[in-house]
């Protein structure tokens, strides 16, 4: 007689029964750390997808404010914290999106498309998530390649 504990042959095959994990958090954290080093989005790539960010939400506080001084009549002193901090973020990320440009020598239509996501509400965000899906930020920048010592 078995164990009802002790597998028998015809159960045990070589596919893991676990299911894989699909938790948002699951997702978000695979996306945010890699598996191994060359799949790793490079420092200047973290600094663009940060300002990317910031660009978003200082967009979605600017539009929270122009809700809140526009229908409510409240106040309007959210658009103006949120108004100058959108128009430094979209300052900052539109330089940083030709620094970007430049460093990891982007097609033209992608610097084009990276410039012209930040005029539409929050669609800095996708942008650079499809960014990090094609690999556009993940290689480190060209350096200057000097070799000494070898003959010409």
């Amino acid at each position: 007689m078995t164990s009802p504990a002790a597998p028998d042959a015809a159960s045990t095959s070589l596919v893991d029964p676990t299911p894989p994990e699909r938790t948002p958090r699951g997702l978000l954290s695979r996306l945010a750390t890699p598996s191994d080093s060359a799949t790793r989005v490079s420092r200047l790539g973290r600094i663009f997808i940060a300002i990317a960010t910031l660009e978003a939400v200082t967009w979605a506080g600017l539009l929270v404010g122009m809700f809140l001084k526009y229908v409510t009549e409240t106040t309007d002193h959210v658009v103006t914290v949120f108004g100058t901090a959108h128009g430094g973020a979209f300052l900052v990320y539109g330089a940083l999106s030709i620094v970007c440009a430049i460093a990891f020598r982007w097609r033209w239509w992608v610097t084009l498309l990276a410039l012209a996501a930040a005029v539409p509400p929050l669609v800095t965000v996708p942008l650079e998530l499809w960014m990090r899906r094609r690999r556009l930020l993940h290689r480190e920048p060209a350096a200057a390649s000097t070799t000494v010592g070898t003959p010409a």
